[in-house]
């Protein structure tokens, strides 16, 4: 699916160890929202979250950006 990858490309340029990504992806909710959780190395956590959270929302942000090119909701869950 066309949002795994962008997911998948954005953590991939954060993450020291690329191999460690792994997403999984939630069935469309009631209000049609599709949950993706991405999950990395321990060592690999506080890049991805950023200073009080900046990077997280950035990804977020970009993820919602993608998904309303192509008339869907997503969330993202980082584990």
């Amino acid at each position: 699916m066309y949002m795994k990858e962008l997911l998948y490309t954005v953590a991939a340029g954060l993450v020291a160890d690329p191999a460690s990504i792994s997403i999984t992806q939630d069935e469309p909710d009631a209000e049609g929202v599709i949950v993706l959780h991405l999950h990395v190395a321990a060592e690999d956590m506080g890049r991805v979250i950023g200073k009080q959270g900046r990077i997280a929302k950035a990804i977020r942000t970009i993820m919602r950006a993608g998904a309303a090119r192509e008339n869907l909701k997503v969330a993202v869950e980082i584990d």
